[in-house]
């Protein structure tokens, strides 16, 4: 008899349906795995048993030293621009798929270790991983998926018992990171750089399968899976620039097919607007900069393009060039849209009105000139809805200095219908109040590399839910101390 009943139910179509796409591979023997952090509401939408996972057994298999009834761990391939340029080979270098499940919703799950050790695409790193950066992926993904904004999401963090080296001795960690899948840009990238456009053929079949059911069989498949994975990635960056997320590294290896944000290296939050803001340690030319994200991902969605130019017309290569070329002339629109649409409800706008657009910038330029704190802002102009203005007019250096913009959008708020408590109530629902904090971030970072996870619990909890105001949290709602200077960030995970 087993003495670890079966954990997971396990449907690994990955492994089974994309042979030559990875590497099957095991986990690295750490001392003494320790769950640190686990995320029974999403153990529950998955089916899980929560108390049979936070177990010395369970630490064990988030761990990557246990290998569960069922799982099928493997390293998965791929290639990627990274600060625009081209690297041939990348793939899983301190990450194990061990295997998908199907969740309550009948929706299919991966279910990866991140710092689970060395594998053969770890290109010289070690394959680990330390508990910062671990805790910054759990903290923000579940941030993101709070804010209602697609994400991967984190199903435990383990300690192992190992010191681990980056810039000093740090406590080893593991992630158990859950994702719609792991497909990516860099996958097609992969494949189409090397000629093999059957598996190319073979992984956009398998991603439509996945993600565009619909598409089967139809004509045209690969050229409208590619408007698919536009659309929702046109999507998911507005999304980001609407709660002023920056991702910090959009290489094409972190560019989902699912729509989905992976990957929260040297990520952050802006506090002050401003559409130039860097915060990665590596990015020294802004290339990933906040404003910049928009024009990043029509950039990426272009190498998907040229991945699957052989299956769009293989006959003629020229005139899929075209095709496909018009199809993702269509990116920029569809981004604005988006991005509209979401900021319309950020004002408390129902309807569609042709100045929306310059009402918006204008009031982000003046947000800039005085250089304003961008979640503040518009959790006051809830408070502005309602008649007083006074939390929007203290956040600049000038006494009415908004007064113009205010007057301009008080009447365009009069010509649509609803009384002013319901304009505020609609504003408060998508402009959150407390989002990830830099500061807030770092801080329960700092206490957690000494063994105090209590900071990491209260922030979490203050995450959990974004937008309703609640006493004794003011120290989570505003901007950094002056005295702190600029925030930095860097890639761990």
């Amino acid at each position: 008899m087993n003495a670890n009943p079966p954990l997971f139910q396990f449907d690994n179509s990955y492994a089974r349906d994309l042979q030559g796409f990875y590497v099957a591979w095991e986990g690295a023997k750490v001392p003494e795995p320790q769950v640190v952090l686990f995320n029974g509401e999403l153990a529950t939408e998955l089916g899980l048993d929560a108390a049979a996972l936070e177990t010395t057994y369970g630490a064990r298999v988030f761990a990557g030293i246990e290998s569960p009834e069922g799982a099928s761990p493997l390293a998965q391939v791929y290639a990627g621009h990274q600060f625009g340029g081209f690297s041939p080979q990348l793939g899983d270098g301190r990450a194990l798929l061990l295997g998908e499940v199907i969740d309550r919703k009948g929706k299919r799950r991966d279910i990866q270790l991140k710092g689970s050790g060395p594998t053969p695409f770890s290109r010289g790193g070690d394959g680990k991983a330390v508990v910062g950066p671990v805790l910054r992926e759990y903290i923000i993904g579940e941030a993101m998926h709070a804010l209602g904004i697609p994400t991967t999401r984190a199903l435990a963090a383990v300690t192992t018992g190992e010191t681990i080296y980056r810039e000093g001795p740090k406590p080893g960690a593991v992630l158990t990171r859950v994702a719609s899948s792991h497909l990516r840009v860099g996958t097609f990238q992969f494949f189409a750089a090397r000629g093999e456009t059957d598996k190319v053929r073979q992984l956009a079949d398998y991603a439509i399968t996945r993600h565009d059911p619909d598409l089967a069989g139809t004509d045209d498949r690969y050229l409208k899976l590619f408007s698919s994975v536009m659309q929702r990635q046109a999507d998911l960056i507005a999304r980001w620039v609407l709660v002023g997320f920056v991702h910090g590294v959009m290489n094409t290896d972190n560019t989902t097919i699912s729509g989905e944000t992976i990957d929260y290296g040297p990520c952050a939050f802006i506090d002050v607007y401003d559409p130039a803001a860097v915060f990665s340690s590596i990015d020294h030319g802004g290339r990933y900069a906040f404003g910049r994200q928009p024009v990043i991902a029509q950039w990426n969605l272009a190498r998907l393009a040229e991945a699957l130019l052989a299956l769009i017309d293989p006959d003629d290569l020229d005139k899929a060039v075209e095709r496909v070329t018009e199809e993702l002339g269509r990116f920029p629109d569809l981004y604005k849209t988006a991005w509209l649409n979401g900021m319309r409800a950020k004002l408390g706008l129902l309807n569609e009105h042709e100045d929306d657009r310059d009402l918006a910038d204008a009031l982000l330029a003046q947000m800039q000139e005085h250089e304003v704190d961008y979640t503040l802002l518009f959790r006051a102009l809830s408070d502005a809805a309602a008649g007083d203005t006074d939390n929007v007019q203290s956040l600049f250096p000038e006494p009415n200095g908004m007064g113009a913009w205010l007057s301009r959008w008080t009447q365009r708020l009069e010509t649509e219908t609803g009384n002013a408590a319901d304009t505020k109530q609609r504003m408060n629902s998508v402009n959150p109040i407390y989002v990830p904090r830099n500061h807030k971030v770092e801080e329960a970072l700092t206490a957690a590399e000494t063994g105090d996870y209590t900071p990491v619990h209260s922030l979490l909890n203050v995450l959990a839910e974004p937008f309703a105001e609640r006493d004794g949290l003011d120290s989570y709602a505003g901007p950094a101390p002056e005295e702190l200077g600029p925030y930095r960030t860097f890639c761990g995970t």
